[in-house]
């Protein structure tokens, strides 16, 4: 089945470029995860994130942990949190 997910893509400050984060997305991305839609959002105080939707292969039994490593790899991202989620069989 597919699940789609959204995630919340926290940068370490406000000097991070989240464009240069948006371009990195999909070069990182594990098989079976593709990228919908990006959108910056503010956070408070000047910080900005990136929310980013990503179509998921949910018959990867890692893929969740997977993805969440990746964009946590991206330079300069201090956390990503999964913010909503939903199952299409």
């Amino acid at each position: 089945g597919q699940i789609v997910s959204s995630y919340d893509i926290l940068p370490e400050s406000t000097d991070i470029d989240l464009n240069t984060v948006i371009e990195t997305i999909p070069k990182v991305l594990p098989e079976g995860v593709k990228l919908l839609e990006t959108k910056i959002q503010p956070v408070a105080f000047g910080l900005m994130k990136v929310n980013a939707g990503f179509a998921i292969d949910d018959s990867i039994e890692t893929i969740g942990t997977d993805l969440e490593n990746a964009l946590t790899s991206i330079p300069g991202i201090q956390n990503v949190e999964c913010v909503s989620s939903t199952n299409y069989d």
